[in-house]
């Protein structure tokens, strides 16, 4: 013999599963592309050194000429992750006389922190 399970009634006062809530405003899509840019800049192992590197200088900017020998890269291809990072907005580059010097972008680093952080208002 087959038994119904009892029906429940829905109380009103619950919200309906699929209303977004009201606490935080989502990223607009043009702040989403930004972001993932920056974020696939720093998706690579020598990236993530080369940003090391520069942060850890007590100068704040490094020489391009002292990135290849600790990465043990070729010039050509730490060029290439130095042009990545400078055109995702996390590093600068000054030329001086035949070199590249290149320094962190103020506040680039807190802002991608903060969007990995829950925040109270946008």
């Amino acid at each position: 013999m087959r038994r119904e399970s009892p029906v429940v009634p829905v109380q009103e006062t619950q919200a309906p599963c699929c209303v977004p809530s009201h606490g935080q405003e989502s990223l607009l899509a043009g702040e989403a592309e930004a972001l993932a840019a920056r974020f696939k800049a720093l998706a690579d192992p020598n990236r993530l050194r080369i940003l090391s590197i520069v942060s850890s200088s007590p100068d704040a900017e490094t020489c391009v000429c002292d990135l290849s020998e600790p990465l043990n890269l070729g010039q050509p291809t730490v060029s290439h992750h130095l042009k990545i990072m400078v055109e995702a907005g996390l590093l600068t580059r000054e030329k001086r006389g035949v070199w590249a010097y290149y320094s962190l972008v103020p506040g680039a680093l807190d802002s991608l922190a903060a969007t990995l952080s829950p925040k109270a208002s946008r």
